[in-house]
């Protein structure tokens, strides 16, 4: 196998035409092989395997520099840059990421994993490149679905400005994570059908120059009015109107072709946008026929694209999308809106049932958040469905647009806490410290399926900015029977220290013939320890009730109580556990600690009740690695086991 011998790119360069097709069967076999094991992100990185072999024979790299948009299509880059071997632990803890990192390869210039700011950051790679006087080929390779996120087109506007060469690759797979929406995807078309203008351009310029000293002179003269040419035959001519000049479309999957347009982009000595077509899911027939489902995938079956874990149980994006659609039935003045997600957050099955009601407006969080506001102004109820991660690019539009006005826009955070394999820059675990920052914001979190339900009504029922925060993954069903009504920024008491002690008391009484009854032992540590109480929020009110009942078999009894809202918090529930002789508070969040729910509950403590000693369960206020979310949990310490060994370490369950 030719894979076998490459570990960088001088092996790239050194190979044929012909080894270099042969190259790229073999990446397409072991990536689809690799994600079959594993899981990962299969049809972004089958569509890039010529264009990044094309981009290892024609660059000096690691020398030049590729910034890749998102870095959800890098597979073959690291694959070619010497990490083959460590496939084995991609995405898992301690394994190599499945996107750009700096401090993994000198392949990887720059950090990516959100959208549309590739070309920001290898522009400001060439603009040091040139201040520092130094000589190497810096390109940033961009998604046509990342050109609906507005910070690309910033972006462009400054690169128009350069005057030494810089490369833009448009990978143009007419598919970003959702189907492309919108003015840019129907001016991509537009291009990709019309070769009239290369084709008049090559020819007249032939023809013209053979003509002795006026065919150059009228040559010369064209060129003075080749935009008119283009506008006429070219849609838009968007990017040369910006100042770029634009080559292609070029046949993604043609190694000779690209590696012809790469080398005329090396000698254009200003910034220059290279359109590449490419298919999404090339080589693997499943992945082409449904690139969407083959975005982000599981271990699956090679032979027919089906998982490996099928799973009957409904997550929490399932509940979310059965609920919204019954409100949606109930309400014609409820509508949804997604940032390219239909299928990730669920609002693909309302987008079939209510299509007028439904909007994509691609990768534009930001967009999307004012256009929620506009849409709640007008006298609608929008709800924006959005990872935890990715509704962190719309901070100034939620302080501004949405929560300054007051506006009744719901925020369904799906993703919220750990989510895993795909790292730091998807880790939803600062929503609640950005949300809480924000006047005028509530903030819920559900402790299970059906709660989730309920708050989805109460938040459409509210009059004012709110959001609901929920775990990516199967939805707990624990505490069903117990489900107060919601009231706002009221919690609920699941499991009560003092009805749990008498239950335990009657059964000891039946058993127990020692000269001490039940009740003495518990009223003498209630003397030692004060009663103690675990405040949870969200997805750790299950990590809670396996606390309360991993202390229970040591003799410690706990109450359990459901916080509901992060914000606002409780205070009338923290004034009553004060009152009822609750001495130590342990708060739980899958959050980080600066600006949390922990936080806030402490705050209140130290300035009402300072003989009551409250502790904080957290996330540190650190970037999360990749692995899976169990893994994470213990190597964070805030699984119960870990939970318990720290407190008893402290005292925190003997000692008061």
């Amino acid at each position: 196998m030719l894979l076998e011998n490459i570990s960088g790119a001088e092996d790239v360069r050194k190979l044929s035409l012909k080894e270099q097709k042969i190259l790229a069967k073999e990446v397409r076999r072991f990536i689809i092989e690799k994600m079959s094991d594993n899981g990962g992100h299969l049809a972004s990185n089958l569509g890039v395997v010529e264009l990044t072999i094309a981009l290892f024979h024609t660059l000096n790299l690691p020398k030049d520099k590729i910034v890749w948009d998102v870095g959800h299509q890098c597979y073959t880059h690291k694959i070619l840059s010497g990490r083959r071997d460590d496939f084995a632990l991609l995405r898992k803890y301690k394994g190599i990421s499945g996107f750009p990192k700096r401090d993994e390869s000198p392949y990887d210039c720059f950090n990516t994993g959100h959208s549309s700011t590739s070309i920001s950051a290898a522009l400001g790679i060439a603009e040091g490149r040139d201040i520092l006087g130094e000589d190497y080929t810096v390109l940033a390779v961009i998604g046509d679905g990342a050109l609906t996120g507005g910070m690309a087109y910033e972006a462009l506007n400054n690169a128009s400005k350069m005057k030494k060469n810089f490369i833009i690759i448009l990978n143009d797979n007419e598919m970003s994570i959702a189907k492309n929406v919108g003015g840019m995807s129907t001016y991509l078309n537009g291009i990709r059908s019309n070769k009239g203008y290369t084709r008049f351009k090559e020819n007249l310029a032939s023809g013209l120059g053979k003509i002795p000293v006026v065919g150059n002179h009228l040559v010369e003269r064209l060129k003075n009015t080749k935009n008119s040419i283009k506008q006429l035959l070219v849609p838009g001519m968007l990017f040369e109107n910006m100042g770029l000049t634009y080559l292609g479309p070029v046949d993604g999957h043609n190694l000779h072709a690209l590696e012809q347009v790469i080398h005329e982009a090396k000698r254009i000595d200003h910034a220059v946008l290279v359109h590449v077509v490419t298919k999404k899911g090339k080589g693997y027939a499943p992945a082409e026929k449904n690139p969407s489902a083959f975005h982000g995938v599981g271990p699956f079956h090679i032979a027919t694209g089906k998982s490996k874990k099928e799973s009957s149980e409904k997550s929490y994006t399932d509940i979310f999308s059965e609920s919204l659609i019954k409100e949606g039935k109930e309400n014609k003045k409820i509508v949804a809106i997604t940032a390219a997600m239909p299928d990730g957050t669920g609002l693909d099955k309302f987008e079939k049932l209510f299509p007028k009601r439904f909007f994509d407006v691609g990768i534009a969080e930001a967009h999307a958040v004012t256009s929620a506001a506009g849409l709640a102004s007008a006298g609608l109820k929008p709800v924006f469905a959005v990872y935890s991660s990715f509704l962190q690019r719309a901070y100034d539009q939620l302080v501004h647009d949405v929560c300054l006005q007051k506006l009744p826009v719901v925020f369904a955070i799906d993703r919220a806490g750990l989510v895993g394999a795909d790292g730091e820059t998807h880790q939803g675990i600062f929503d609640i410290s950005y949300l809480r920052s924000i006047p005028n914001m509530t903030v819920m979190a559900p402790k299970n399926a059906r709660e989730l339900t309920e708050m989805l009504h109460f938040a459409l029922q509210f009059q004012g900015p709110i959001a609901i925060r929920y775990p990516r993954g199967t939805a707990y069903r624990g505490f069903s029977e117990k489900q107060e009504p919601i009231e706002y920024g009221k919690a609920e008491i699941l499991i009560e220290e003092s009805k749990k002690r008498e239950e335990t008391q009657t059964v000891e009484k039946t058993e127990q013939t020692t000269e001490r009854t039940a009740e003495q032992t518990a009223e003498d540590r209630e003397k030692k320890t004060g009663k103690i109480a675990l405040l949870a929020l969200g997805s750790m009110v299950s990590t809670g009730e396996h606390i309360v009942e991993k202390m229970a078999k040591k003799g410690v009894n706990l109450s359990l109580v459901n916080a509901r809202f992060a914000k606002p918090i409780d205070t009338e529930m923290l004034d009553k556990l004060s009152e009822k002789g609750y001495r130590k508070i342990l708060t739980l969040e899958e959050g980080v600690r600066s600006g949390g729910f922990g936080e806030a509950v402490l705050s209140y403590m130290e300035a009402h009740h300072k003989d009551i000693f409250v502790e904080n369960i957290t996330l540190p206020d650190a970037y999360v690695e990749h692995g899976d979310v169990s893994t994470l949990r213990k190597m964070l310490r805030i699984d119960s086991d870990s939970i318990i060994e720290e407190l008893e370490k402290k005292g925190f369950f003997v000692i008061y």
